[in-house]
């Protein structure tokens, strides 16, 4: 169900602070027109960590209806607090979404022990698709291959995230574990890599301002079009990287409204970029024929 090229779609606001309905549902149409295979709302790039419980559950029911079940959605339920992880994502399933994407419990810094009892937790409490998310840049800790190898064995969860920029560690996955459990690129730049090495597609940043030339880098390298993959992935890589030139998702938000997709408003304490790297960034949506000369 979930697998190919996958938005970690934003959450566009307006000037006032209040989350932009109808703009978010013309980026999802904007998703769905170019290809995209599962839309992945209030994620890290859709700044849930700023959005009250009312405001979460209303994107994922705004996504859930303007999708119309024409591609899965996987929704962002992930917490520090694994209550508050569990009720996420009972409310989650009950508006209609087909799977969950679980963060690892960030601050807190539990042991390897404490990640499994905590993913544990949630799948015997709620029965939906749950994918693990491993970022430790976010997180402050690592969640080990042995820990993701052992979870895999857990009903209904079926896939991990991996943003730890460790291929070795996700081949490890994958050579442990690959029949049980679907392993994503969290990191666009690895996209390439790691599906050569069993990977089953991305939940991309990138694809919220390029959703077509992601699906079609994951779609050569399915059919084992390597040249065409290469090529794509080099010509992206330049935008991959501007994409982080300040914290995530700043630059694609930015991105996404120099575009005219939505508002570039985010909430504090993101603030907007440095005017240097607005002109980086600027120069590179031009350079790759994303803006209107």
């Amino acid at each position: 169900m979930f697998q190919g090229s996958m938005v970690a779609i934003i959450t566009p606001f307006q000037e006032d602070g209040r989350w932009d309905e109808d703009a978010f549902r013309q980026l999802v149409e904007f998703q769905i027109a170019n290809g995209t295979d599962v839309i992945v709302p209030v994620g890290t790039t859709g700044e849930s960590a700023t959005l009250d419980h009312g405001e979460h559950s209303q994107v994922i029911r705004a996504c859930v209806e303007q999708v119309n079940k024409r591609v899965p959605v996987l929704a962002g339920t992930g917490s520090n607090s694994t209550t508050e992880a569990i009720e996420l994502t009972r409310q989650a399933k009950q508006i209609g979404a087909d799977g969950v994407l679980l963060i690892s419990p960030y601050y807190n810094k539990p042991t390897q022990e404490g990640l499994y009892q905590h993913f544990k937790a949630i799948a015997e409490q709620v029965s939906i698709p749950q994918v693990l998310y491993n970022v430790p840049g976010r997180t402050g800790m690592n969640m080990t291959a042995a820990t993701t190898v052992r979870l895999a064995e857990i009903p209904h969860i079926i896939g991990i995230k991996e943003a730890s920029g460790d291929l070795t560690q996700a081949s490890e996955i994958i050579a442990k574990a690959g029949d049980k459990i679907d392993v994503f690129s969290g990191d666009d730049f690895l996209t390439l890599p790691l599906m050569a090495c069993g990977g089953k597609g991305v939940i991309s940043v990138t694809a919220n301002i390029m959703p077509a030339q992601v699906k079609a880098m994951v779609v050569a390298i399915r059919e084992s079009r390597w040249e065409d993959a290469r090529r794509i992935h080099l010509q992206l890589l330049e935008v991959h990287q501007t994409m982080f030139i300040e914290s995530n998702p700043a630059p694609v938000k930015t991105a996404a409204a120099l575009m005219g997709k939505c508002g570039p408003h985010l909430r504090l304490p993101l603030v907007p970029l440095q005017p240097e790297n607005l002109a980086k960034l600027t120069e590179v949506l031009q350079r790759h024929g994303l803006l209107d000369s």
